[in-house]
């Protein structure tokens, strides 16, 4: 595997940094989930987490949904789960779910994602809608960045609990 971010001259813009960088988290998600069937995407075998790989991918599609639907485009469509069990019930309600469902959602989300951050310049402000803070997009990308790479290293312990797989 190409790792595109080392390809980057060092004095590429920030924004192309940023997109790049997130782009990178995105794309690592599915490699860590891929080859696997849905009972395996399934799976919490970390006896101390309740994580799933998919319960992941689903959290990190409502992420993106939120972060620039909601915060950035201040245009929230709703939650694309049932949250009627709690906030972590994209991560615990997996029993139904399947990868292909589960990644269709994904891919919609990152792509609605990519097109309201292309749109706006880095310095663009939205707000929360429940809370009402402030965040610009270059904040956001960064958090997006963040959020990935903390959930990535999940899925690396829960992949290797499923078939002794890790890293990119």
């Amino acid at each position: 595997m190409i790792d595109e971010r080392f390809a980057l001259p060092p004095t590429v813009d920030e924004r192309i940094l940023l997109d790049t960088f997130l782009d990178h988290q995105r794309d690592a998600l599915v490699r860590k989930c891929a080859g696997l069937t849905d009972a395996q995407l399934r799976l919490r075998p970390v006896p101390s987490s309740g994580l799933s790989l998919i319960g992941l991918v689903r959290h990190l599609a409502t992420v993106e949904r939120w972060y620039f639907q909601a915060v950035i485009a201040d245009s929230f469509p709703g939650d694309l789960f049932d949250l009627s069990a709690g906030p972590d019930a994209p991560f615990t309600d997996v029993a139904d779910a399947t990868g292909p469902e589960t990644f269709a959602i994904w891919r919609a989300e990152v792509a609605v994602s990519r097109r309201i951050a292309a749109a706006r310049p880095l310095d663009a402000i939205g707000r929360s809608p429940d809370a009402g803070r402030e965040h610009s997009l270059r904040w956001v990308l960064t958090h997006m960045i963040d959020e990935y790479a903390r959930h990535l290293g999940h899925a690396d312990l829960i992949r290797e609990a499923i078939d002794g797989e890790t890293g990119e």
